[in-house]
């Protein structure tokens, strides 16, 4: 297993279907060049992405499967199976949605099936609150993530990056935590660890250059 280098940047390579750089081959690409630029993780959805990514980096790897169920707003890995498919494609971490949101599937199930199963990987709990780590209980995943915050009712209105909620999952648990979440440049990153988080993923900023496009000609136009 890879393990989560303290104080590293892990980039997020995904793309959904309706963007045009869908596609594994696209996101092996796009992690080697993160890899060149210095990132020293990758975070990744599907089992068909996360399979072709490792395949060719050696990195630590963060999988998920996003899956949208009917009647359930959690869709980060929202059930076992789909756990179990992120950890069988070959990711070090899977993600899952911990917001204290009704699912499809209880969180003590899934953790208990993959510590029993996948005693060698690691979990990542995606939350968005502090509400969200007093809901998991005794459950005790290896990485708390502030993916989620600002994406549910409890945490709509944070500032974005939500460095307050680094600062208050440090006071409240010794669950190292991943800062993530609107992040896009490198101070913020900087400031997020300063705040006490492990490490720092970032996304949007760096692989889907239609919304960088998008934020430069807004800016240009205003």
């Amino acid at each position: 297993m890879n393990k989560i280098i303290k104080n590293s940047l892990i980039v997020s390579c995904q793309a959904l279907e309706d963007e045009p750089l869908h596609g594994s081959e696209i996101m092996v690409k796009m992690a080697e060049a993160a890899k060149v630029g210095g990132a020293e993780g990758i975070r990744a959805n599907s089992p068909a992405d996360i399979r072709a990514i490792r395949e060719k980096i050696k990195l630590p790897l963060i999988g998920l499967w996003k899956t949208e169920i009917n009647g359930y707003p959690v869709y980060i890995t929202p059930t076992y199976k789909a756990a179990a498919a992120v950890l069988e494609a070959g990711a070090d971490y899977v993600a899952i949605d911990c917001t204290a949101r009704k699912r499809p599937e209880s969180l003590e199930d899934i953790f208990a099936r993959l510590r029993k199963n996948y005693p060698d990987r690691g979990i990542v709990a995606d939350i968005s609150s502090l509400k969200d780590l007093e809901e998991l209980g005794d459950l005790k995943p290896d990485f708390l993530s502030t993916t989620m915050s600002g994406y549910t009712a409890e945490s709509r209105g944070r500032a974005k990056p939500d460095f307050k909620l680094i600062k208050e999952l440090k006071e409240a648990t010794e669950i190292k935590i991943l800062a993530e979440g609107h992040y896009s440049s490198g101070q913020e990153a900087k400031i997020a660890l300063e705040y006490g988080a492990f490490a720092v993923v970032i996304g949007s900023a760096i692989t889907r250059p239609q919304l960088i496009t998008d934020r430069i000609v807004s800016e240009m136009r205003s």
